[in-house]
């Protein structure tokens, strides 16, 4: 027998057989997370395990279409590392435009200079204009004045758009550089959300009721005693929105209303959504401190809640119960015969996510994004 014969002809068909097109990736920056490719082809998901780069040597990643695979007429597609947030950059942290390509075969050799970390760094021309609304905005319900802002987009006075809002508590850590405890950094994440076309929206920021904070926040009778967040919620749902609704060129259906916060800021936020559920069809509910009210009902005289959203995050780093508690929550609203059929719910788990701004401001534009403009879902 001529082994060698033998041999050449076991390979043959593999060297001859049909070949997808390969991607070779070289990055200048060390960094341990995936790369992951998005395009046109798999409707620009970040995330998409079916298309994770192999790492082949430091900072040299490969990806190999199959043969069979069904190209668009051109190839467009990003590097990024699982998300929008850690999308690649160039040298001096620009974005950078769509790759391209009509190639189905052959190698395509790709350079990434840098990658985003948590949505920064941003352009200065694209921050939302911050407008005062008033120092001392009047709550008749709680007998009280508070400061109040609005963040507009970037370009709002050169256009006749009108947009979605967002109401969120605890406005002195949303984009204060002063903030004793760090801020969410709302503003450079909506200007790089406007840069990268995502979507724009009117934010409209509360300021807490410091000492009083915990009461305004807290909703009847609890573990921390007997609350003031009803008034607290009428409040913003009767007085503050009609104002704004007036004032600023809103989109007022529930569809394009949202109301959020962390914390306690979360769980009045969660209260609002569903005493008012004609009102607010989106709700952002960051670390929510159920522990207030270990045992949640969810009444079912709430009706108005078809297409209502609900972006749910907790961090593994803030207390032992608190990842138990968002997923009771989560499966208490699911298993409602009157909800179930008519809420989404994302429910975003960082494990090693601590109780604070920090973490809070990294799931804020991914909130707002899947909320309010991620139009698949």
């Amino acid at each position: 027998m001529n082994i060698q014969n033998t041999t050449l002809k076991q390979e043959l068909p593999k060297t001859l057989s049909k070949s997808g097109l390969k991607i070779i990736l070289k990055t200048d920056e060390n960094d341990a997370r995936p790369v992951y490719i998005s395009g046109n082809f798999n409707n620009w998901r970040t995330q998409d395990k079916s298309f994770m780069m192999e790492q082949i040597a430091s900072n040299l990643y490969q990806f190999e279409f199959t043969p069979d695979f069904n190209y668009p007429e051109e190839l467009l597609y990003k590097f990024t590392k699982g998300d929008w947030s850690e999308v690649e950059i160039d040298t001096h942290g620009n974005r950078t435009e769509n790759r391209s390509t009509k190639n189905h075969s052959g190698i395509q050799n790709e350079f990434v200079a840098r990658w985003r970390k948590n949505w920064l760094p941003f352009k200065p021309n694209y921050l939302p204009q911050v407008v005062l609304i008033s120092d001392e905005f009047e709550i008749p319900q709680l007998n009280k004045t508070r400061k109040i802002w609005a963040l507009l987009p970037h370009d709002y006075d050169a256009t006749n758009e009108r947009y979605p809002v967002m109401y969120l508590q605890d406005a002195q850590n949303l984009f204060n550089e002063k903030s004793e405890f760090g801020n969410w950094e709302i503003d450079k994440k909506l200007a790089v959300m406007s840069e990268y076309k995502i979507g724009k929206i009117i934010i409209i920021a509360i300021e807490h009721a410091e000492e009083d904070r915990v009461k305004e926040y807290n909703v009847g009778k609890t573990v921390l005693g007997k609350g003031k967040g009803k008034k607290y919620i009428r409040f913003v749902t009767e007085t503050l929105k009609p104002f704004v609704d007036s004032n600023f060129r809103t989109k007022k259906e529930r569809i394009y209303t949202g109301i959020g916060g962390s914390s306690m800021g979360a769980l009045v936020s969660i209260f609002s959504g569903l005493r008012y559920p004609e009102v607010y069809g989106k709700l952002m509910v960051f670390s929510p401190s159920l522990w207030v009210v270990p045992k949640l009902e969810i009444k079912s005289d709430v009706t108005e809640t078809e297409d209502t959203k609900i972006y749910l995050y907790a961090g593994g780093d803030e207390s032992e119960t608190m990842i138990e508690n968002v997923i009771n929550f989560k499966n208490n609203v699911i298993k409602s015969e009157f909800i179930k059929d008519k809420m989404k719910i994302n429910l975003s788990i960082n494990m090693e996510g601590k109780h604070n701004e920090t973490y809070w401001s990294d799931e804020f534009p991914k909130a707002i994004e899947w909320l309010f403009f991620n139009t698949k879902e």
